[in-house]
């Protein structure tokens, strides 16, 4: 029977209702992954439903596309990824290390943001079946060589961690908390092992952890008799494993084997590390049934701090920030409206009075500054750094960008920083075209390639720092292609699409005239001077963010996942705020003192509060972190120095436009003759 349009539309319809009356029953979770059903062993008929986004980002990718599936057997396979140090900040591939390795390394499909964050995940020999415990299975035998040892000492020494996944979640050490209740916290990972002496012996020793007791927490479903894995445990052991006789097929140990009830005893003898010694590799399995249900098994990933206070925090500062705002934006507005109000009385009055204040420089207010090509460009990067910011943090809240989808934060922010380039070519020109320049097209060449240039070749330099160090942090060179063809392929004709777009429009035109002779400026009194005024503008804006910037510096450096995207959007709008009130006010101050040279100076007021972040991470690092090395310090540097030029290029960007809507509105508002 032929099916008609409406009919198809109706089973279409149908379709789409059911799947998403499934999701909602079943609590769909929102980001980027979808659940895995686990059967002991169980054959069945599974139904694939198609999943229909309602929301499709071009730079979303799925991390685990193995959860889509159900294996026949069930049969779970652990991932290791890289080794991972806070004290080096260099991370290592987990085979770097002499540890057990498959027939046959397989690299998994890695997006971007996974290779610019040193992430290497590859298959291991870790495999054991759901719902089935496992007293004791041998991974291998391997015997340490010089290089070996030397690489196993050196990582113990930097206290490096070993990471693995399994089904998508990062496997965790449990700690007790100082303050002594029953909550869980975890740890990244576990030590490759640690250093200690004999009884009775002052020489310390290096010792491995060379067995590992995996514990898989699961939850079932009532309805059926699948299960989702909600936690990855680990406790790491050193071991000296005998054995009577190896047997590469079937190997057995006396310390070891599958009848073997207790495991580790109190008078277990660990494995030294020392050249020409053998290590055996060992792993157990547990499971256990926990009533964490899916979707809400990452919360205890995320609460890896045990200092909650933060939350309190946050908001306290964001409302003394809202506070002090507001009494600002109040004494503004009525301080304005007077000025305004006896400007405009002047013609009632007596002829000859003069002006004064801000008025009286209404000739030269207009006038283009020093550099302002240069100011242009600066003005257009700051439009693309917004336009990334904003829109990456609007899919951190939607929940694309959650901890599950590995590297998609940093995926986002390279595509999206390669697509706003339109933007940033849109308001170079606008401005270029009113300062009446005519070389947009050089101009347009110093937006795309100036900010961009000069955070690439710090980028070489640090990346030549860790390649020399055999990191696996390095970008690979099919990487930096890639990275290339987005710069040269994308970003820099969408710069040149919106400046052709900009210079295009109309001319921005001033409310005022400008005079020909440029008026001469009266000598500032010492707290109006340029220097002391830019510092003062830029200690509000840091402070509206630098309590949240603990937390972000926390993430990034100390291992640590960062997921309060919603406290970080509104730490985004008050510095938005901050940055445009402050500007204004200090820009008032200065046309009032007859200075009309406020172009530059109010884009400085608020790009100093970058001053103050890097001040903040000299701070941060002495106190709270552990960096020893040259070269890992020399990293730390390097990349705060990135992050904090492109929060100078932000910040001054907010404040430069707030200054100029202004100016503008005051002087369109009073009569000038």
């Amino acid at each position: 029977m032929k099916k008609t349009k409406g009919s198809s539309f109706r089973f279409y319809a149908t379709l789409f209702l059911s799947f998403l009356s499934f999701s909602l029953s079943r609590a769909f979770y929102l980001p980027g992954v979808a659940p895995r059903d686990f059967q002991k062993v169980k054959p069945f008929l599974f139904v694939f439903f198609l999943p229909i986004s309602l929301f499709i980002f071009f730079f979303a990718t799925v991390s685990e596309k193995e959860s889509l599936n159900v294996l026949s057997g069930d049969p779970l396979y652990v991932k290791v990824n890289k080794l991972s140090s806070t004290k080096t900040q260099l991370p290592y591939d987990y085979y770097y290390l002499n540890y057990c390795k498959p027939p046959k390394i397989v690299n998994n499909a890695e997006n971007l943001g996974e290779v610019l964050r040193g992430d290497r995940i590859e298959n291991s020999v870790y495999t054991f079946q759901m719902l089935e415990d496992q007293p004791c299975k041998v991974g291998c035998r391997v015997k340490l060589d010089a290089e070996s040892t030397k690489n196993f000492k050196e990582k113990i020494d930097d206290e490096y961690r070993a990471n693995m996944i399994l089904d998508n979640l990062p496997v965790a050490v449990l700690r007790q908390r100082r303050d002594g209740s029953q909550s869980t916290t975890y740890e990244h990972g576990f030590r490759v092992g640690f250093k200690g002496s004999y009884e009775g012996s002052k020489e310390e020793k290096y010792f491995i952890h060379n067995h590992l007791s995996f514990r898989v927490m699961y939850h079932r479903d009532q309805e059926s008799d699948s299960a989702r894995i909600v936690g990855f445990e680990v406790t790491p052991n050193s071991i000296l494993h005998e054995y009577k006789e190896w047997d590469e097929n079937n190997p057995q140990l006396t310390t070891c084997n599958k009848d073997t009830k207790n495991l580790i005893q109190g008078n277990t003898v660990p494995q030294e590390v020392e050249q020409g010694k053998e290590i055996v590799f060992t792993y157990d399995v547990s499971f256990k049934e926990s009533e964490i249900k899916w979707a809400s098994r990452w919360d205890t990933y995320l609460l890896m701090n045990d200092d909650q206070i933060h939350w309190f925090s946050i908001i306290n500062s964001l409302m003394i920030v809202l506070f002090l705002s507001g009494m600002v934006a109040m004494i503004m507005m009525r301080t304005l409206y007077k000025d305004i109000s006896n400007y405009n009385q002047l013609e009632t009055q007596d002829e000859a009075q003069e002006e004064t204040g801000w008025k009286l420089v209404h000739g030269d207010v207009f006038r283009p500054p020093v550099n302002s090509g240069l100011l242009c460009v600066y003005v257009g990067t700051g439009v693309q750094i917004f336009g990334m910011s904003l829109v990456t943090m609007m899919f951190a809240l939607l929940g694309f960008l959650s901890p599950s989808n590995r590297g998609g934060l940093m995926t986002a922010m390279v595509l999206l920083w390669v697509f706003m380039g339109i933007f940033a070519g849109y308001s170079s020109s606008r401005l270029h075209k009113m300062f009446k320049g005519n070389k947009w097209k050089r101009m347009t060449l110093k937006t795309a390639f100036m900010f961009p240039g000069i955070l690439f070749a710090i980028f070489f330099v640090l990346n030549g720092l860790i390649w020399g160090e055999q990191s696996s942090g390095a970008i690979p060179f099919g990487t930096m292609f890639a990275l290339f063809c987005l710069w040269f392929g994308i970003s820099v004709p969408l710069v040149f699409v919106g400046s052709y777009l900009g210079y295009k429009k109309p001319a921005i035109e001033a409310p005022v005239k400008t005079n020909k002779i440029p008026r001469q400026v009266p000598e500032q009194p010492w707290y109006m001077k340029p220097v002391f005024s830019i510092l003062i503008g830029g200690v509000l804006p840091f402070g509206a963010v630098f309590i949240e910037l603990f937390f972000i510096l926390t993430s990034i450096w100390l291992n640590q996942f960062y997921y309060i995207f919603g406290f970080l959007f509104i730490v985004f709008l008050i510095l938005i705020v901050t940055c445009a009130e402050i500007t204004v006010v200090l820009c008032y101050f200065q046309l009032c003192s007859e200075d009309y040279n406020w172009w530059w100076r109010a884009y400085l007021t608020a790009g100093s509060s970058a001053f103050y972040l890097f001040l903040y991470s000299i701070f941060y690092f002495f106190t709270k972190l552990e960096i020893t090395k040259l070269v890992s310090g020399m990293l730390y540097f390097g990349y705060m120095i990135i992050i904090s030029y492109a929060f100078f290029v932000l910040t001054g960007t907010i404040g430069f436009y707030a200054c100029f809507w202004f100016v503008r509105k005051i002087y369109s508002s009073v009569k000038i003759d």
